[in-house]
């Protein structure tokens, strides 16, 4: 067969030629810049984009279809996503070796003349419209039309053999000329892939409008309201001042990755951009790799643009824009008197390293920014632009807390005064853009050593009944900010991040300080490239160890001195020696004793319920049941949800929903999080070795958490205590598919899009702007 794989090679591109030349000859060549001219008008049955046809393709398409994971780089979450098409290249790649140009919607191309320069294909007809040359010219309907043809079965799992959902499974991106082959060979591969398909009236809908050439116009104008707050805020960020420039600028390095909105239109989501011209202009968009790369122009304009998009929850990021917050950032950053003698530079060993880029700003300023809505901040790391953050997310426990130094505590105090002499070991890998190798983490070592010794004698040096670590020396938030505690938790390759401290007993937990916060920021956000090279993404895994590692020795101060090692011993149990010697000795790291006065033999149970009590006043309200109209019965079943440990919990996939139906027709939505134990997370490869599943916790959680949803359940109030009991029961594969037959709703069940539709209903109800659409290509076949 081997010898003759270049003939059938032949054969099949032949066949394709074919077909092309038999479309062309019908239908004419194509033109790819029939799209860019808007609006695309059609005849007036068809149905209306706006109100008919994005909320089928909300529902039904961008669950599998958005960002950079989207299945052939097809994202259907806008207009210019659709007529932008598809590409064979694949966006995540551990084995490149050299970064590949990006292909950012939005950002990398106009028009979709450019885009089809950029090696993307149409899935809509771009020869001429009539509704049979849409039919058959077109991907998208062709798909669809494939899976109201062959819907598959309506219960049990679907045969592995002929559906792929793993993460790295193989792409099939079909043009339209190859078509008829792949419908043959493959039929059962309709859209949607491997669920349910379309109702009779979605399909119609779809149908007619992709028939009559997929018409569309621009969203309405903003409202009179909304243009004045974008205006207020516009004028806020481009003051001519070097004082004003030099603040927007760091805000802007921060808030890219944000959807940003005003309460006048709070479903309307803008985001900050930089742009060549000023208010009051048309946006001209500077497309760089970095934020902070250099825009080629002399004065930027920092714009804020409204977002067509839909929302989707792996990379949602809402953060509201009004007088309070404008306030604010007033006060830290224009209100001080201090000097900004000229704006700094955009070459890549200034731009990527904030301490040097942003010395002039006062410290005390950008870390208050960062605190403020430090779950945003944080968030950014877990999901950004990126949307998958594997690379970051191996190197961390699938449940910790976080917890702030205080702004105004002395440590802050004396690692701000020592800023200027640590600046050049604190050196990000970013600086060395597209060209890092997979040693160069070595060199940053060397740095991050030199640091940690500088941070470790000025702590020892100064550490007095004035300042020993204690959790009266944490921030509270204020009294009123309920970011002053988080806690994050790993799904495998995404996270999610809380307000508040939840779970009894985390995993581990990091304590972090201006520095380590934003050097987070720069190395997986601002200086993470998608696009980036081998070396790139494993000098950023690596690095982001030593991050950790120092976050988590910062909290390991404020336990007794006898305490820390067998504490941090127990963290990284089978691992490697460490290459800083401070991550493998806690009393190198800080030789000092601890400020709290312990009074259990359980040390870190104690400290634990201080964490809690210090931050009780800000607790999110979320987090608690009763204030959320759970009654007393349910509660008792969640915490029973919440005792389940070892092989049950471990049985069950790592992030579930639970739909709860009540008599009256409510549905209630919990998240049941399976918190994955590993002996340590400080090792590259091999983590599946590391695995403890005797150790593996569950938390059931209000409301949605997650973007990926591995499982949904559902069940009737009154069978809440069955449920349960089944889960504590669980044991082994087949314990879970007999779960699944009970109570679960597998992806061939013809309740999956109506069931779809409640949660994300429920989700948009109980929190209006931080839900947005689940992606369901993690969601499980068994």
């Amino acid at each position: 067969m081997r010898k003759f794989a270049p003939l059938l090679f032949l054969f099949l591109a032949a066949c394709a030629t074919v077909v092309s030349l038999r479309l062309d000859d019908r239908f004419g060549l194509p033109d790819p810049a029939r799209f860019d001219r808007f609006p695309v008008l059609a005849n007036a049955s068809a149905p209306d984009y706006w109100k008919e046809v994005r909320p089928i393709l909300d529902q039904r398409c961008v669950s599998c279809h958005a960002c950079y994971d989207a299945p052939c780089q097809l994202n259907l979450s806008s207009y210019a996503g659709l007529t932008r098409g598809a590409n064979t290249d694949v966006v995540y790649s551990s084995i490149r070796l050299l970064a590949d140009p990006p292909t950012r919607l939005g950002i990398d191309a106009a028009t979709t003349v450019q885009w089809r320069q950029m090696g993307f294909f149409p899935v809509l007809n771009e020869r001429v419209s009539t509704p049979e040359a849409n039919r058959v010219g077109g991907v998208l309907h062709r798909l669809l039309e494939m899976k109201r043809l062959n819907p598959g079965p309506a219960s049990g799992p679907l045969p592995d053999d002929a559906f792929d959902f793993s993460l790295d499974r193989a792409q099939m991106c079909v043009r339209a000329e190859g078509l008829d082959d792949y419908a043959l060979r493959h039929p059962a591969r309709g859209m949607p892939f491997g669920l349910p398909p379309l109702s009779g009236s979605e399909h119609q809908t779809l149908s007619r409008w992709l028939e009559a050439g997929a018409p569309y116009q621009p969203p309405a104008v903003l409202p009179a309201n909304v243009q004045l707050r974008l205006a207020d805020w516009e004028r806020f960020l481009n003051g001519d001042s070097l004082k004003e420039q030099l603040m927007a600028r760091y805000i802007y390095e921060h808030w890219y990755i944000g959807h940003l909105y005003f309460d006048e239109m709070p479903r309307q989501f803008f985001e900050l951009v930089r742009s060549r011209t000023p208010a009051g202009q048309p946006i001209d968009l500077i497309a760089t790799r970095r934020p902070y790369d250099d825009p080629g122009v002399e004065r930027v304009y920092y714009r804020l643009q409204r977002m067509e998009a839909s929302s989707v929850a792996k990379k949602h990021m809402p953060l509201k824009l009004d007088a309070a917050r404008m306030a604010r950032l007033r006060g830290w950053f224009l209100a001080a008197d201090y000097p900004v003698g000229d704006l700094p530079g955009y070459a890549p060993e200034v731009a990527a390293n904030p301490f040097v880029t942003f010395r002039a700003l006062p410290v005390d300023a950008r870390y208050r920014f960062m605190l403020d809505d430090a779950q945003f901040t944080l968030m950014g790391f877990m999901k950004g632009p990126v949307c998958r953050g594997q690379v970051a997310l191996n190197v961390i426990n699938d449940h910790f807390w976080v917890v702030f130094v205080a702004p105004d505590s002395k440590e802050t105090k004396l690692m701000n005064a020592m800023l200027d002499a640590a600046m050049p070991n604190l050196r990000l890998p970013a600086e060395r853009e597209g060209s890092i190798g997979p040693l160069t983490w070595r060199q940053y070592a060397r740095l991050e050593n030199q640091y940690l010794e500088a941070k470790s004698a000025v702590l020892a040096k100064f550490a007095s009944k004035d300042y020993l670590p204690a959790p009266d020396k944490l921030w509270n938030g204020d009294g009123q900010n309920p970011n002053a505690a988080l806690t994050v938790f790993r799904h495998f390759d995404s996270a999610s991040v809380l307000r508040g401290l939840v779970g009894e007993r985390p995993q581990t937990t990091l304590l972090l300080g201006y520095p380590l916060f934003e050097r987070m920021h720069y190395l997986l956000v601002a200086g993470f490239d998608v696009y980036g090279n081998l070396g790139h993404q494993v000098a950023t895994r690596l690095y982001m160890d030593f991050l950790r590692m120092e976050g988590e020795q910062n909290f390991l101060t404020l336990l007794p001195l006898k305490d820390r090692q067998a504490v941090l011993d127990h963290w990284y149990r089978g691992r490697s020696e460490p290459h800083i010697r401070q991550f493998a000795d806690a009393a190198a790291f800080f030789p000092k004793e601890s400020g709290m006065r312990y009074r259990s033999q359980d040390h870190l149970g104690e400290l634990y319920a201080e964490l809690r009590a210090r931050v009780e006043p800000v607790r999110e309200r979320n987090l608690d049941w009763s204030a959320n109209g759970w009654s007393g019965r349910e509660v008792a079943q969640f915490q029973r949800l919440n005792q389940v440990r070892g092989i049950p919990a471990s049985v069950l996939p790592e992030n579930s929903l639970l739909s709860i139906r009540y008599p009256d027709g409510r549905l209630r939505l919990i998240s049941l999080v399976r918190n994955s134990a590993h002996s340590n997370v400080a090792e590259l490869f091999g983590e599946s070795a590391r695995r403890l599943p005797q150790e593996d916790t569950l938390l059931a959680l209000n409301g949605v958490v997650g973007a990926y949803p591995n499982a949904f359940y559902t069940v009737d109030v009154a069978e809440l205590a069955n449920f349960t009991d089944a889960i504590a029961r669980l044991g082994s594969e087949d314990d879970l598919i007999a779960l699944t037959d009970r109570f679960g709703v597998r992806r061939t069940d013809p309740r999956f899009w109506p069931l779809s539709d409640a949660i994300h209903a429920e989700w948009r109800r109980s929190a209006a702007q931080e839900s947005a659409i689940l992606d369901y290509s993690r969601f499980e076949n068994r």
